[in-house]
């Protein structure tokens, strides 16, 4: 249900969304962020790629937020905070990359 609010969100926002279930997969050549539950993947299969990422966890697990953090995600949100504000965060982590 959650992934399916992420693409209508971004989509409206005028992304383009593809879904992946498998975090060690190659993303496309086209892909400009991950957004990742690191709560439901290693942080690690998807941090350090040449893309930002943004992760979300439950806000009751603050050692996930840590994982991930510790791996090099890049925005780390609770997932109340990524669906209410999703486009903001992933422009911020687009604004970065493209400076």
């Amino acid at each position: 249900m959650l992934a399916s609010r992420v693409e209508a969100t971004l989509a409206g926002a005028g992304h383009e969304v593809m879904l992946r279930s498998d975090p060690g997969a190659s993303p496309s050549a086209d892909a400009d962020l991950i957004v990742a539950d690191v709560g439901a993947v290693d942080p690690a299969a998807v941090a350090h790629r040449d893309l930002p990422v943004l992760g979300f966890y439950q806000h009751t697990d603050p050692r996930t937020r840590e994982r991930a953090e510790a791996a090099g995600v890049d925005l780390v949100v609770p997932r109340s905070r990524m669906a209410r504000e999703l486009p903001a965060l992933v422009e911020r982590l687009l604004g970065a990359e493209r400076r």
